[in-house]
């Protein structure tokens, strides 16, 4: 293979590809990719749809026009591709995953708890999916299963903030206030933007734990002076 020196001579080379072999799904989904990245989406999703044409079963060009919809903020249609991809590679595991996301994010909870089982039972280290699973449980009130299944996220990425900050909120509503903070602590020191009201109960809980520990002292202070 002729080494590549920069994106724009590998699209080079894969339009010059196409223009000797048109009928070459990898082809166009190697272009369509390259120009994802370089946000030309309209024609991304043309040579994408081209890879299709030429072989259906590419589960990954179904996934990456599901990218470009997202993008837009067509939900209903990158769930449509991404239900295509799943259906050509059952087991593909990055389409369960999106198909759960979006699911989440259209407030059907229990069809993304059902896709995201899938995606995390073909690929064990799908940290993203963990996390959403998470996310769907807590929604559902399914504490110990958020719990549990945050930390199998933290144990594939142990700084990893959404995880945390999932942490942090699932044991708010547990009323394991120490937890809560240590994890939303963490959530904060990743880089992860937690939700101000988040925020602002941990702060009330700090400020509760530190006066239920002065209290302590002045208590133990007393005692010694008895």
């Amino acid at each position: 293979m002729t080494k590549v020196k920069n994106v724009d001579e590998f699209i080079a080379q894969q339009r010059q590809a196409i223009a000797q072999n048109p009928e070459c799904g990898n082809s166009h989904y190697n272009l369509g990719i390259a120009l994802m990245g370089q946000k030309k989406y309209d024609e991304a999703e043309k040579h994408l749809r081209e890879a299709i044409e030429c072989s259906p079963g590419l589960a990954e060009a179904y996934v990456a026009l599901g990218g470009i919809n997202l993008q837009r903020g067509d939900l209903d249609s990158c769930l449509k591709y991404n239900q295509s991809a799943v259906k050509a590679r059952p087991g593909f595991s990055e389409g369960w995953g999106n198909i759960g996301f979006v699911q989440l994010q259209k407030g059907n909870i229990d069809e993304a708890i059902k896709a995201l089982e899938k995606a995390t039972a073909f690929n064990f280290r799908y940290v993203q999916a963990f996390v959403n699973l998470a996310n769907a449980y807590l929604i559902k009130g399914r504490l110990d299963d958020s719990i549990e299944t945050n930390f199998k996220a933290l144990k594939l990425h142990p700084d990893f903030g959404p995880a945390h900050n999932n942490l942090a909120i699932a044991y708010l509503e547990k009323g394991d206030h120490q937890q809560a903070i240590e994890h939303c602590e963490k959530a904060v020191a990743s880089g992860y933007e937690v939700a101000a009201a988040i925020l602002n109960e941990i702060e009330k809980l700090k400020e509760s734990v530190n006066s239920g520990q002065r209290s302590e002292v002045r208590g133990q202070k007393t005692d010694d002076r008895e």
